[in-house]
């Protein structure tokens, strides 16, 4: 019987802790997250949940000779928004996965 209290006791603990990291990931992704590419040429802003809600171009990188350039700059403001988010969601919900086998 003393291990069926046991049991139930982190059963309790690992739904509080579920109900934690549902109220922080929710947070989370109603933050906006910039990103920008060399010289602010192109400004990027997604939501903590990966959604892309802005795109700022500076009509100086527009060059009909040079699309390449202002894909480079679109990829560059896209992976520094994607890399900050990596960066809040690990530091927000990394508390929960650390030391968790396949996390």
């Amino acid at each position: 019987m003393m291990n069926g209290m046991n049991m139930n006791k982190m059963l309790k603990q690992v739904k509080k802790m579920q109900k934690q990291m549902g109220e922080e990931q929710a947070e989370l992704n109603k933050q906006e997250f910039m990103g920008a590419a060399p010289d602010d040429m192109v400004k990027v802003t997604f939501t903590g949940d990966r959604k892309m809600v802005d795109m700022q171009i500076n009509h100086e990188v527009i060059d009909p000779e040079d699309p390449d350039m202002l894909s480079d700059l679109v990829l560059a403001a896209v992976n520094d928004a994607l890399a900050k988010i990596d960066e809040a969601t690990q530091s927000t919900l990394g508390k929960y996965t650390n030391g968790m086998p396949g996390m």
